[in-house]
């Protein structure tokens, strides 16, 4: 891991093994949907989607118009972006013998972040089509979640708080999240490390420590910046051409940028260990509270949902990833157990009457653990066939979890979870973007971890008796119970 001037920190690994002739690159933020101004849900969710651009505008870095998913799609290349609550994270990948252009535009497209209203608008309504054609399942994980940690909400946004936001609003968020010590550029596949840190000092140095003093004169340089290939010009001249320009953005800072980016790195070198502890005080305040409710119900019951068939979703807070992790990956491996054996063998269980018609089992949000260090949960969701009440269908789910708490768990079943939680493993960590992101998000969001190569061992060396004891945890700490309840007119 090196760390630039201005405090970002980058991480190159060469692993032509996964995929000769490639490159993945992953820009990783700690700027999510917990960080959106109140009365503007969804705002870190916008900045992502205006980090694509989809036409060039005259001072940009790229006034030719096609804008950067264009630029990397007209290398043969692919890119993409996802917000979390703790963070949000940009991956491209491309031939390795461009990788030079894709850093420049990288750099380029944060250096040159000034989007117009007319494009905000064009995003918002976007996002409003996100929000629309979201899944059941978040749905089902957003209620578990403001229920069990009250205040905390999705990563999407809210469409009628998005409506009336500004670009004034917009670039204030920017400027105030995407700095340099909040960022971790992690680059990955068929690469020389040396080069690719020479390259990335080069068009990175002004990125993120940019004063308010000098962003007029920054608007200058980007304007004189061509990232993008010139006809007729060898690719060589265009990346020495590029790389010269954004360096030369950078270095048209003033003292006075030069304190200011000295203070934002003060402010901002705490920023991990403070989310982390407030990540912890949210789970303390919901346990505290949970334990004077203890006496009277540890059951909270949300809002019924509407769904194609009748169900009831189940959610548990999920361990710390970071102070808890032996318990989180225990966590995970029990969801396993339960989703891939228990339940379904009692779905189709004669002796049970058919009361369950389907279970589904996962660990953080769409199943993605360690993909987040925010409070998160595990979410049962169980369909109930006709006849089967909500309150019955919670009852087996407990007496599911009972059954593994009790144990002992048999060795084959425990060692068959954890193969398929390798397995899946292994599968991802074949792809280069998603190698890319992990690593970024190991350094960002999971202090201490000893990266993502050390995981497999780590689950490994989780035992039968931590997975019944993850069971009585979840027995023992609050739950919340949503209804799922067809609509009149539903199509089952």
């Amino acid at each position: 891991m090196s760390v630039l001037p201005g405090g970002l920190r980058v991480c190159v690994e060469s692993v032509p093994q996964y995929g000769r002739g490639l490159a993945a690159v992953a820009l990783t933020v700690a700027a999510g949907g917990d960080d959106d101004p109140a009365g503007r849900h969804g705002t870190a969710h916008l900045v992502e989607h205006l980090m694509f651009p989809r036409s060039g505008r005259e001072g940009s870095a790229d006034p030719a118009g096609e804008g950067y998913a264009a630029l990397v799609a007209g290398a043969g290349g692919v890119c993409n972006a996802e917000t979390h609550r703790d963070h949000t994270v940009f991956h491209t990948t491309v031939p390795a013998e461009l990788l030079p252009d894709a850093l420049a535009w990288e750099a380029g497209r944060l250096l040159g972040f000034a989007p117009t209203e007319d494009v905000i608008r064009t995003e918002t309504d976007v996002i409003g089509e996100e929000i629309r054609g979201a899944g059941d399942a978040g749905r089902y994980w957003e209620s578990a979640l403001g229920a069990l940690y009250p205040g905390s909400r999705d990563s999407f946004g809210t469409a009628a708080e998005l409506a009336g936001i500004t670009a004034g609003e917009v670039e204030a968020f920017f400027r105030a999240h995407y700095t340099a010590p909040r960022m971790v550029l992690s680059v990955v596949g068929d690469v020389d490390p040396a080069r690719v840190m020479a390259v990335v000092r080069e068009v990175f140095g002004g990125v993120g420590v940019i004063g308010v003093a000098g962003e007029a004169r920054v608007a200058e340089g980007i304007r004189a910046a061509r990232v993008a290939r010139v006809a007729g010009e060898s690719r060589t001249a265009e990346q020495t051409h590029a790389a010269r320009e954004i360096r030369a953005v950078g270095k048209i800072r003033t003292a006075e940028e030069a304190r200011f980016a000295g203070e934002v790195r003060a402010a901002e070198e705490p920023r991990a260990a403070e989310q982390t502890r407030a990540a912890r005080e949210i789970r303390a305040a919901a346990q505290t509270r949970t334990a004077r409710e203890t006496h009277t119900a540890t059951e909270i019951r949300t809002v019924p949902l509407p769904a194609a068939r009748p169900g009831v979703a189940v959610g548990h807070p999920l361990a710390d990833p970071v102070a808890e992790r032996p318990a989180y990956l225990a966590q995970a491996v029990l969801a396993q157990v339960l989703g891939r054996s228990r339940l379904p063998v009692l779905a189709r269980s004669v002796r049970d009457g058919h009361r369950l018609t389907s279970a589904t089992v996962t660990c953080g949000y769409h199943g993605q653990w360690l993909a987040s260090a925010a409070p998160d949960l595990t979410l049962a969701v169980l369909g109930r066939a006709p006849g089967t009440e909500v309150g019955a269908a919670v009852d087996i789910w407990r007496s599911v979890l009972r059954a593994v708490a009790d144990g002992p768990l048999p060795e084959a079943e425990h060692r068959r979870a954890v193969n398929s939680l390798l397995v899946a493993w292994h599968r991802q960590a074949d792809s280069l973007p998603t190698r890319a992101v992990a690593l970024g998000r190991d350094a960002l969001l999971l202090p201490g971890s000893a990266g993502p190569d050390a995981l497999p061992a780590e689950l490994r060396r989780t035992t039968p008796a931590e997975v019944s004891a993850a069971a009585r945890a979840l027995l023992e700490g609050p739950v919340t119970v949503t209804e799922l309840a067809p609509q009149k007119g539903t199509v089952g």
